[in-house]
């Protein structure tokens, strides 16, 4: 089998998920490791055995890598994406593409100009039960959606802002509970439920004054099918955790998925998540369904490693699309679209009003309120 040549730049917890994919898989040649800090990179690097970098153009070039992961802090990302394309590299950024509508487009400009694929981590797209529902939606089976819900409650610990100095500040994080914590349900949520036409939310910190970054978020969208949504999102509930995603038809039908449930996942840290299910089907003889998905997802859960697999299918088919020249999976644009639905609740909120879709690059200094905006429940 023809391998391509893999690399990672970043080498945080994430990025060792990125590399025992890049060492396991079939089409990978897992060639070398670039971080920002020396020691921690030869360390991280050692255990892979492979060599260490400091310098992306300077890897990418003596090694011939066809292929990065961009594993480093979000408001990094952008720069990173344009430093490995400018050198040849594919990319597969992990989540968020970006923390601003600028550097994505920067990102995906700088790979359309050097010619190379660009791809954004959504593992959770490849979770059976959430295959399952997209499938459903996208086939009509439910009518048109007229209604998407998502909702995902839980809980960081002080102790969990510690873990790395880049968290819990807007600077170095870009965001709180829906740039880290729930970009992937609102990828979901969007997917699902198709383009935006407007978006009206609220973001506030509730029970984390030591960190700067919002813990809850909450909106209320109007898709350009006509159909109506809804999101909240939070880090400060506990102790039960647990993300659904809901969407109902205009047949009547309705499907659903538990995406999350039980311990909240970290990466790097984790050692176990509960396995994603369907939790509602009502599409017409399709109902009793329900109960035999729900235990084949249980019977799979324990046949893999869930902490790995799924980023494993993401990254396998990101190599395979560079092999036979295909467009990626989720590639920049799909990316971005979620970049997009977190900006407009920042700038709903900054604003006081509902903001229109597709948003206009951010011009002020004070990254649409999350710099200067004081929370309403801060206010005095």
């Amino acid at each position: 089998m023809e391998k391509i040549r893999t690399a990672i730049i970043g080498c945080g917890k994430v990025g060792a998920t990125h590399a025992l994919a890049y060492k396991t898989l079939e089409n990978s040649q897992f060639t070398a490791v670039c971080g920002s800090k020396l020691e921690k990179t030869i360390a991280f690097s050692k255990a892979y055995g492979v060599p260490a970098y400091t310098d992306i153009g300077k890897m990418i070039a003596e090694n011939d890598i066809q292929a990065v992961s961009i594993c480093a802090p979000h408001p990094l990302h952008a720069e990173l994406v344009r430093q490995a394309a400018s050198a040849g590299a594919h990319v597969l950024c992990e989540k968020p593409l970006a923390v601003t509508l600028q550097d994505c487009d920067l990102a995906i400009h700088a790979c359309e100009k050097a010619g190379v694929k660009l791809s954004v981590i959504s593992q959770r797209r490849y979770y059976p039960a959430v295959v399952r529902m997209a499938a459903a939606v996208h086939s009509g089976k439910v009518g048109r959606p007229i209604i998407g819900t998502m909702t995902v409650l839980g809980w960081r610990s002080p102790e969990y802002y510690l873990l790395d100095p880049w968290r819990g500040k807007w600077k170095t994080e870009g965001g709180g509970v829906m740039v880290n914590q729930t970009v992937h349900q609102l990828d979901l949520l969007q997917w699902m439920m198709g383009p935006i036409a407007e978006v009206f939310g609220y973001w506030d910190n509730f029970n984390h004054p030591s960190v700067e970054i919002e813990d809850t978020a909450a909106a209320v969208i109007r898709f350009r099918n006509g159909a109506i949504g809804q999101f909240l999102v939070s880090n400060s509930q506990k102790p039960e955790f647990y993300g659904k995603i809901h969407v109902h038809g205009e047949s009547g039908a309705s499907v659903g998925v538990q995406v999350e449930g039980g311990t909240p996942y970290i990466s790097g840290v984790s050692s176990a998540v509960d396995p994603s299910f369907n939790d509602i089907w009502t599409i017409p003889g399709e109902e009793a369904n329900l109960e035999i998905w729900q235990k084949q997802d249980r019977e799979m859960a324990k046949t893999i490693d869930p902490m790995n697999y799924y980023h494993q299918l993401q990254i396998k088919d990101f190599l395979d699309s560079i092999l036979q020249d295909t467009e990626p999976p989720i590639n920049g644009y799909e990316g971005r679209k979620t970049v997009e639905l977190f900006t407009a609740v920042y700038r709903s909120q900054k604003d006081g009003k509902p903001v229109s879709f597709p948003l206009p690059i951010e011009e002020d200094e004070s990254f649409d309120g999350r710099y200067s905006y004081l929370p309403y429940s801060k206010r005095k």
